[in-house]
């Protein structure tokens, strides 16, 4: 009997398969294609259940599985055939939610995978040695361009940045009908209400306290830089932080050298740093402290079923790869508590919420 499972579930099991399948992978380039002149033997996967660890050893024909009371070996050619069922599924179907292809649900039970996400307190999907079954362990995270993607950053209320409205003092009944003024969603028709009435919205800093130290790490005016980044995405409907990035080095919100912007590229080094943490594991609400984490990179699944690999050991090319394909991305006003005048000590304040993803395409 069919069961069903949402495209992010069968992306990850579709790109292990993949692996086992192929017993490589290519590295990614920073535009999102793969460079077939480096080539990664993919040695062992792996992958834990609910149950234990499996080891999934990579032999000429065949998988040797490896587990809690469990040893068994299965033709390598038998995960192919389930990895072109299952990208098929995922091409053909429309919404989220894709029934298992005939024969699939059998194999699941035949290879010992019970959970379809991987039961990781990490927050890795699986772990790979490349070259050697006894070569060190590299923890990856899937994005697949088959489902929906995890953001990058979707941190809530702890990613908002509070704007200090200065410029002309509201009355309460002007700050209501700003704040009753377009859709729950209007963040751009309030921004330029506050503005035709002669408001400013001057930045102030990261609401979180966790958060805003969290930034600092990486430079103390980041949050500044991300603030007006945020800005920018709703005056002018510009969602990629590549170009996001390029109308900042215009406007230059840190009053910095010349000579640091162009021959060093301030703005691109620092918004790229915070995209590698971020994709190694900083969070909002979570202290921060530049450690590694155990994600030490993405397993990247382009439209065409194609699986890309990006790691820490690549930085440069990593932090590129994250700098050409993420965008912003509007949250909930609602859930996030963002995109309306709010009154604090007597002051009123305009929060913006920063969620960055993964572009679709």
């Amino acid at each position: 009997m069919a069961f069903e499972a949402t495209k992010k579930e069968w992306g990850e099991l579709y790109t292990f398969f993949r692996l086992l399948a192929d017993g490589k992978v290519c590295a990614g380039k920073p535009d999102g294609t793969g460079d077939t002149e480096v080539v990664l033997p993919v040695a062992m996967i792996q992958r834990e259940e609910h149950d234990g660890t499996r080891r999934y050893v990579v032999e000429k024909d065949e998988i040797h599985i490896v587990g809690d009371q469990l040893d068994k070996r299965v033709p390598r050619e038998d995960f192919a055939t389930v990895a072109d069922l299952v990208l098929q599924a995922l091409r053909e179907s429309r919404g989220n939610d894709v029934s298992s292809p005939d024969g699939v649900e059998e194999f699941l039970d035949e290879v010992a995978i019970f959970d379809l996400e991987a039961k990781t307190d990490d927050r890795t999907d699986f772990s790979v040695a490349f070259y050697r079954v006894d070569a060190p362990l590299t923890g990856f995270c899937v994005r697949s361009r088959l489902g929906s993607m995890t953001p990058l950053l979707d941190g809530g209320r702890a990613a908002n940045f509070k704007f200090e409205q200065t410029g002309i003092k509201f009355s309460a009944p002007t700050v209501n009908k700003i704040n009753a003024f377009g859709a729950p969603d209007g963040v751009t028709d309030r921004l330029l209400m506050i503005e035709r009435l002669g408001g400013v919205l001057k930045y102030s800093d990261v609401a979180d306290k966790v958060f805003r130290s969290n930034l600092s790490l990486i430079d103390l005016h980041m949050g500044r830089l991300l603030g007006e980044m945020v800005r920018l995405m709703w005056l002018d409907d510009i969602t990629k932080v590549s170009e996001l990035t390029e109308e900042v080095k215009k406007l230059n919100p840190l009053k910095i050298k010349d000579e640091l912007i162009t021959k060093h590229g301030y703005y691109e080094c620092k918004v790229k740093e915070l995209l590698l943490a971020l994709a190694q594991g900083l969070r909002p609400a979570k202290i921060y402290n530049g450690t590694d984490s155990a994600i030490a990179g993405f397993l990247f699944v382009t439209g065409t079923g194609e699986v890309l690999c990006y790691q820490r050991a690549f930085r440069q090319i990593f932090a590129d790869f994250l700098f050409c394909n993420t965008r912003l991305e509007r949250g909930s006003t609602e859930k996030d508590k963002y995109g309306f005048l709010e009154k604090e000590n007597g002051v009123y304040y305009f929060k913006l919420n920063l969620k960055i993803g993964l572009l679709k395409r």
